[in-house]
């Protein structure tokens, strides 16, 4: 394998791009968030293969993680990476015994080994790092602390009683309702010119199919039960309608811009760095001050891909924010999606 300024790496069979990384310096494996194999992005458990020239992507927000274990072969790469989550989790640990010793400050509780390994007991926990790592990622509720009395520096909890119908009956429950409407209700208010007159006096309702907006080139079908459908010109459905029902086909176009906008879904790739989400949120709804109706990311290795639900007034719109999410450092791709 080769750097990209021709610098040969030899390694072994099966060796991941997160393994190159590693070879080249530990800091650049620790900041790895993805590389170029002979200039194509893959993810860093991407297998490389005897001559492919390798460039590192690095980001100083990156940080190594127990699933990299699973990405590398070499022993130098385990190594570094065990190294750096230990010393991670230390000095999280670190914060968590800084937060457990300001709340033993407030309740007059001397931070003493006796009163720790009470406080484990509570727990139900045997070190003391892994719950300090706890307490510093809010796994742990620090407020049964002031359950407990202290005699003579010496502090006791009262037993447990046994937790009966824990649950009792309550649910949790995680609802998403979508709305499917909002689309059909903002579009039928769009202006278009149907037949040559006003489309306000003419029912129409916009193809699912190809979702079109403002400045798409649309046409009119007339179907034999839901009145007068709008597609896109380029839509596969309506080539094969004008194809099979031409004389059905009525001429439409947008006659003016209205404040009116219209829900448009985008897919999004690129490097999964830290804060691409908020990078993302920033250029649609501070800078375009366009309305975001949902923003998911699934990441894979490295990389990620999206979906972004966003109201739009027209196509100049959606290109202008196509063009700045291009720009951001990582994204690899934006596309529209028709479906």
């Amino acid at each position: 394998m080769f750097t990209p300024k021709g610098e040969l790496r030899r390694l072994p069979a099966k060796a991941t791009a997160l393994d190159f990384a590693f070879d080249i310096h530990s800091e650049v494996g620790s900041h790895c968030i993805g590389a170029k194999v002979n200039h194509k992005l893959v993810p860093l458990s991407h297998p490389l293969n005897n001559g492919d020239q390798v460039e590192i992507i690095t980001s100083k927000k990156q940080r190594p993680t127990e699933d990299w274990l699973s990405y590398v072969v070499t022993a130098k790469a385990r190594s570094s990476i065990k190294s750096s989550l230990k010393k991670e989790k230390k000095e999280i640990a670190d914060q968590g015994k800084e937060e457990l010793e300001r709340k033993l400050k407030k309740l007059s509780i001397p931070f003493t080994s006796q009163n720790l390994s009470e406080i484990l007991r509570l727990y139900k926990l045997n070190g003391a790092q892994d719950f300090y790592y706890a307490i510093a990622k809010k796994k742990i509720d620090l407020s049964y602390l002031k359950e407990g009395t202290v005699e003579n520096g010496k502090l006791k909890f009262p037993k447990p009683e046994k937790e009966e119908n824990k649950q009792n009956g309550e649910e949790q429950l995680t609802e998403k309702q979508i709305d499917n409407s909002i689309k059909e209700k903002l579009q039928e208010n769009a202006e278009l010119l149907i037949f040559g007159e006003s489309s306000d006096q003419i029912a129409y309702s916009f193809a699912k199919c190809c979702n079109p907006i403002p400045g798409d080139d649309v046409l009119g079908f007339i179907t034999a039960t839901n009145g007068l459908k709008i597609h896109k010109t380029n839509c596969p459905n309506a080539i094969q309608l004008m194809a099979n029902h031409g004389h059905r086909i009525v001429k439409t176009k947008w006659t003016r811009e209205h404040e009116i906008a219209f829900l448009t879904e985008l897919n999004v790739s690129g490097i999964d760095d830290v804060g691409v989400m908020s990078k993302i949120s920033d250029v649609i709804s501070k800078r375009l001050k366009l309305n975001m109706r949902s923003l998911s990311i699934d990441s894979t290795d490295g990389i990620f891909e999206g979906k972004i639900m966003v109201y739009v007034h027209d196509t100049e719109q959606l290109e202008l924010l196509i063009q700045k999410l291009e720009e951001l450092d990582g994204i690899l791709s934006v596309t529209r999606s028709d479906s």
